[in-house]
């Protein structure tokens, strides 16, 4: 395969985020993501009924939930391609391990993160919501964090999967990304845990116009509030998962 059409079919031109939720708190995870995105909620589907999408009054989708029977649950990544085959066989070069191939085919990072390469179209990047208070907001960012011992490997191997280019954070370098092409929903930041190992995992990050009015909007959804830092809050939705509201401009994705 000539490596310019390699690149064009295993880049993603576009990617979605999947929260996992636990069977016993996934209606209440529904409800919330649903209320605190404004979103409606597609048809279930699935062999068991258990995937649904996070419906955005226009634009194209990138949110989606899934019922999950056994675990915790988390968020993981589905990354849109033209050919998921050839995708994954070089992800799986790049140092992934398959799972499954069901249509889509669904893999582990080097460190242990679940994502999908799918081949679902879409073009219209979602415009922020706007609340009765006249404060914005929106999901854009998936965070992936990343236990020191898997760091470099991490962030080298989804700059190689995305075809992204990969910015470095000031030191202590705790938090580095990924450059963003226009158009697609979500960026990735990538995060260097304090811990020395575990599995690699991931949470949602929203941008907000107003920090402390949409913490206050999601707390009155039933959020739990965490950790409070100079430019982002830390969150739990009712299924226990962790999630940041951050003072980045939902218009742009940059530091207000």
């Amino acid at each position: 395969m000539p490596a310019s059409y390699r690149v064009r079919v295993t880049h993603p031109f576009w990617i979605s985020a999947f929260r996992d939720l636990p069977a016993s708190s996934h209606d209440l995870g529904v409800a919330f993501w649903q209320a605190v995105t404004g979103y409606g909620l597609s048809a279930p589907r699935g062999q068991r009924r258990e995937f649904a999408t996070l419906v955005p009054p226009e634009g194209d989708d990138f949110l989606r939930v899934q019922r999950v029977e056994d675990g915790a649950g988390g968020v993981h990544l589905d990354l849109h391609v033209v050919d998921p085959r050839a995708a994954a066989d070089t992800a799986v070069a790049l140092g992934a391990t398959e799972v499954a191939d069901l249509g889509h085919v669904v893999l582990r990072s080097p460190g242990g993160l679940v994502f999908c390469f799918v081949s679902h179209e879409a073009t219209r990047r979602p415009a922020p919501a706007v609340w009765p208070d006249g404060t914005s907001s929106i999901v854009d960012q998936v965070c992936v964090d990343i236990p020191a011992s898997h760091h470099d490997e991490e962030c080298a191997f989804w700059a190689a999967v995305t075809g992204w280019e990969h910015r470095p954070g000031l030191p202590p370098e705790t938090f580095s990304s990924l450059d963003r092409p226009d158009g697609i929903p979500l960026r990735l930041l990538l995060q260097r845990l304090d811990e020395s190992s575990g599995p690699v995992r991931a949470h949602l990050d929203l941008a907000a116009d107003d920090r402390a009015a949409e913490v206050r909007r999601h707390v009155r959804l039933g959020a739990t509030l965490e950790h409070e830092h100079d430019h982002w809050t830390v969150l739990s939705d009712p299924a226990g998962a962790p999630y940041c509201v951050t003072d980045r401009s939902p218009a742009t994705g940059r530091l207000a």
